[in-house]
This record gives structure tokens, C-alpha cells and sequence, in this order.
């Protein structure tokens, strides 16, 4: 049985939307787009890479996937996450895309996303990774399929955007197995389902 891992970028009042450019997400009028970037260190970039050497396939909602294509499918600037992403399978669960062709080794998951990842998930096979995706990580949080949750929590608010969980969550217990505070005061905590 494989597991499932998510990262995501947070605001203390748990904004998921948008963190990395202006363009990302402006679903709603979010005028906050890119409220990320200006916490990146290089504690943050070495923890990230920490996570991406970690052997396993990669999740994606549609959307996110969509979006990543635009900003990562093969560039040429010899980041390391280029390779890492372009080299990944990459299952996209969707109940619209017609196919996954639009990015190297991504693979379609058509229909209803707890359905779908539960049975990839009971599947022998490497482990499952989401990035982003709040949607998805919210019904497959619902589903009881997350394993284990990185958070980066980033010092500020915003008041308005989505919301890692938006909708409810059932009541789930964590642990926290490890901690890391960059030097911009983001707080990287690693949780796993107690």
C-alpha cells in the first residue's frame, strides 16, 4: 500500500491560495497572488530539496497540474526541481481532462478523485506525493487518505482566499515528527496521522 504526503504553503490564517506569483490563482479577485515568494531561504529551498530526493510518484488536481505545466514542464535553468518534476510520474486526478498528454509521464485519473486515488493508493507502488492541490488534499483529507501533512506556515495573514480546509474536516489526529523555522519565520512542521 503506498502513502500519501502532502506539502503546502499556508498563511497563520489558513490561505493556501496563490503563494508563488501574482498569476497563480486569482480565482474570487484574490488580489494577494505571490504572498510566498518574499519568505524563500535557503533554509526553506534545502528542506524543499530534502523532500523532492525522496523517492515516489507525484498527485495533482487538474488545476494545480495545469499550472504546473506552465511553470516547471521543461525548463531549461538547471534547477534541480525541474528535473525532479519533469522525471516524476505524475497522476492527475480530474472528472474534465480528456487525457494527460500535455506533460511527460503523467498519468490520468479520470472521475471521482476519492475513488480513484484510494484504489491507486492500495496499489504496491511507490509513494504519493501532493503539492498545492488544496481541493483535492481537502476530499482526500475527508476520505481519511492523508498520511502524513508538511506545512510550511508562513508569518502573516491575509483574510481573504481559500482556505486549506474550507469545508469541514473530520476529526483526524496528527503527530508532529520534526520541525525547522526558517530565517524569514516560516515554520516548516511535518506531521504524521497519529
Amino acid at each position: 500500500m503506498r502513502s500519501i504526503s502532502v506539502t503546502m504553503n499556508l498563511t497563520l490564517d489558513g490561505v493556501v491560495q496563490g503563494p508563488g506569483r501574482p498569476d497563480e490563482d486569482t480565482r474570487g479577485g484574490f488580489p494577494h497572488g505571490g504572498w510566498g515568494a518574499r519568505y524563500q531561504d535557503d533554509v526553506l529551498g534545502q528542506e524543499m530539496a530534502r523532500g523532492m530526493n525522496q523517492a515516489g510518484d507525484m498527485l495533482f488536481g487538474r488545476r494545480t497540474w495545469e499550472d504546473f505545466i506552465g511553470a516547471w514542464s521543461g525548463r531549461q535553468d538547471g534547477n534541480p526541481f525541474t528535473a525532479h518534476l519533469d522525471a516524476a510520474t505524475k497522476y492527475v486526478a480530474s472528472t474534465t481532462l480528456e487525457n494527460a498528454d500535455a506533460w511527460q509521464n503523467s498519468i490520468l485519473l479520470p472521475g471521482d478523485a476519492t475513488q480513484t486515488v484510494a484504489r491507486l493508493k492500495a496499489e504496491p507502488g511507490a509513494d504519493l506525493s501532493i503539492v498545492g492541490s488544496a481541493a483535492l488534499v481537502g476530499s482526500l483529507h475527508a476520505a481519511g487518505l492523508v498520511d502524513r501533512y508538511t506545512l510550511l506556515i508562513h508569518p502573516l495573514t491575509l483574510g481573504t482566499g481559500a482556505r486549506l480546509f474550507d469545508g469541514s474536516a473530520p476529526l483526524t489526529e496528527f503527530r508532529l515528527t520534526r520541525s525547522v523555522a526558517t530565517t524569514k519565520g516560516v515554520l516548516i512542521a511535518y506531521y504524521e496521522r497519529a
